[in-house]
């Protein structure tokens, strides 16, 4: 539990890109290598600002897109993410910086541009040690990130973070 009582804040991230031309797993390869977390929406010039990033998705992904970019770069820092390889093997990090453009041409490559600092585990978490709200919420498909709001999933992946630490 946090200081305040509530469960520690936990979201699903796919990391798919909704362009299919892009390889399955490659966001989430690149993620895990580079220690960030995040999603697509290659824009032709990086933004400068937040604001600047939303106008742009806006502009050529439409409304729906940047509601998902700006409900991304409002998530706390410390909150808990989970995704899931190509194995479908489940790994567990946790948000450690602000939503930044990634310009790098392998982040366009995976479409994973719009990326927050994550440290992940080390490793994959056991498959009998995830907590079940994270795969009821990964097994109903989709590409977009979405907060588990399943009761214990919070302090799970919190008991699993400490007992996970080191690795």
């Amino acid at each position: 539990m946090t200081d305040d009582g509530a469960e520690p804040i936990v979201y699903r991230v796919p990391m798919r890109s909704h362009d299919d031309a892009v390889p399955r797993g490659l966001a989430v390869e690149r993620a895990l290598t580079v220690g960030v977390c995040g999603m697509g929406g290659r824009l032709d010039r990086a933004p400068r600002s937040l604001a600047a990033a939303l106008a742009a998705v806006d502009a050529r992904y439409g409304e729906r897109a940047a509601g998902r970019l700006e409900r991304f770069a409002a998530v706390p820092e410390g909150a808990f993410v989970w995704t899931r390889d190509e194995d479908g093997l489940f790994w567990l990090g946790c948000l450690v910086g602000p939503w930044r453009y990634d310009d790098d041409p392998a982040a366009a490559e995976a479409d994973l541009v719009h990326v927050r600092d994550c440290r992940w585990r080390g490793r994959p978490v056991d498959a009998s040690a995830v907590p079940p709200g994270v795969t009821a919420t990964f097994a109903r498909g989709g590409r977009n990130g979405q907060r588990i709001h399943a009761a214990g999933t919070g302090n799970l992946s919190a008991l699993l973070w400490q007992r996970l630490r080191g690795s």
